[in-house]
């Protein structure tokens, strides 16, 4: 028995210190899961009808379209139609690149902050099964690749809390410039991360060696606002109203303007505060495809975002006893991603506007678990169990499967704000 724990160790202690090939397998494997039946429907779900026409122009540069977001997230839709078609594979086939980016980029955000493989582990399996990471990666859309460049900054940054370096730094100003270079709501993340440096770095001048805050700060400004403004580029060489010099920065007040204009009421519409009770999911399709009736529920794993919510408050609660780092940075991820809505100024507010915090909360879910082992030992597998069934029961109006008639919804609506 002692012997098979310490081979059990050993084999531990070596993918700590080589976790990329793990990585790369679990990065094939969520690749492979995204992909499968990505082609179906075989029409416009949702937001794609804004977002790839607006990729269509990007292609042959004929000029703006959607202009109330910027071009790095609809460039990226772009490519995968000049790799794969005008299809609708080749439209959401990036959509699967960046989901399995995230999931990646979460492993490595966990394993960072644990030092421990099981934690990084059971986050993976939760966000695979979580249902957002999986719906949200088989869409034409622009929030994937926005948490996928904001997902791999995270990551950065906690290896750069380890290592220092400052090629690592910038790397992560470069990845969050991306992130907003696909859509605004991954500015604020810029302040939380210059405001993560100056917290963890007072509480121990160890983290981050050989960078100081006041340099770092300006950096991180510097090159993220310059990265964001080259994703701009192609919209210089437009047919009609080019982008100029002059213009780039006035076009910024045009995307606010855009952005904060009132809209009509929209059958889907809720509060920010009703994501985390999962009050109103929204429907991405329901409605006859491909010869038959199908839907697609964007909604988070319920006992995911429900157990995550108990987590988040213990994460507050053992902080405030135990000054422990890993159980603030993990609360406060997921806290101040929700608490962004609150003063956002948008008319309209929708589920998957939560889908980065449905995401962070799994990283709370981890960080509670692994602070106290000792008393939720095995608590993790019973998670994972739940969830699975979930995930299986709630498959078909994941994944635009065939259903048997229109009224099929009614099997997994559970409450009549689901409708």
């Amino acid at each position: 028995m002692k012997f098979r724990t310490a081979l059990s160790s050993a084999k531990q202690d070596v993918m700590l210190r080589r976790p990329l090939p793990l990585a790369i397998l679990i990065f094939a494997l969520a690749q492979a899961l995204f992909m499968i039946r990505l082609s179906v429907p075989h029409q416009f779900v949702f937001d794609e009808v804004h977002y790839v026409p607006a990729a269509r122009a990007l292609i042959t540069l004929a000029g703006p379209m959607n202009i109330e977001h910027p071009l790095l997230g609809k460039w990226l839709i772009s490519l995968g139609i000049r790799l794969f078609g005008d299809t609708p594979f080749g439209w959401r086939f990036p959509s699967t690149v960046a989901g399995s980016v995230t999931v990646v980029s979460l492993f490595a955000t966990v394993w960072l902050m644990t030092g421990r493989l099981r934690p990084a582990l059971v986050a993976v399996a939760l966000t695979l099964l979580g249902f957002t990471v999986y719906v949200q990666s088989r869409i034409a859309m622009l929030d994937g690749f926005m948490l996928a460049f904001l997902m791999a900054a995270i990551a950065m940054a906690a290896w750069t809390m380890r290592r220092g370096g400052w090629w690592r730094w910038t790397l992560v100003a470069v990845l969050l410039g991306c992130a907003v270079g696909c859509k605004w709501l991954a500015a604020p993340y810029i302040a939380f991360a210059a405001g993560a440096l100056v917290i963890l770095k007072r509480g121990d001048a160890h983290r981050f060696p050989g960078i100081r805050p006041l340099p770092a700060i300006a950096l991180l400004g510097a090159v993220s606002v310059a990265t964001y403004l080259a994703t701009f580029a192609p919209a210089f060489f437009y047919a009609s109203e080019p982008l100029t010099l002059a213009s780039l920065i006035p076009f910024q007040l045009t995307m606010y303007e855009r952005q904060t204009q009132v809209l009509p009421p929209h059958l889907y519409q809720s509060n920010w505060w009703t994501w985390p009770l999962l009050i109103r999911p929204i429907w991405y399709l329901y409605e006859p495809a491909d010869g038959a009736q199908r839907g697609i529920l964007f909604l988070g794993n319920p006992a995911i975002m429900w157990s995550g919510l108990v987590a988040v408050a213990a994460c507050w609660i053992g902080w405030v006893r135990s000054g422990s780092t890993r159980l603030f940075a993990a609360a406060w991820l997921w806290t101040g991603s929700l608490a962004l809505w609150a003063v956002i100024p948008k008319s309209l507010g929708f589920y998957y506007y939560y889908y980065p915090a449905s995401v962070f909360i799994v990283i709370a879910i981890v960080a509670a678990l692994d602070h106290w082992r000792e008393r939720t030992r095995n608590w993790d597998v019973a998670l994972i169990a739940v969830t699975a069934a979930l995930a299986i029961y709630f498959y078909p109006i994941l994944s635009a499967q065939a259903l048997p008639d229109a009224g099929a919804f009614r099997r997994w609506t559970w409450f009549t704000t689901w409708v």
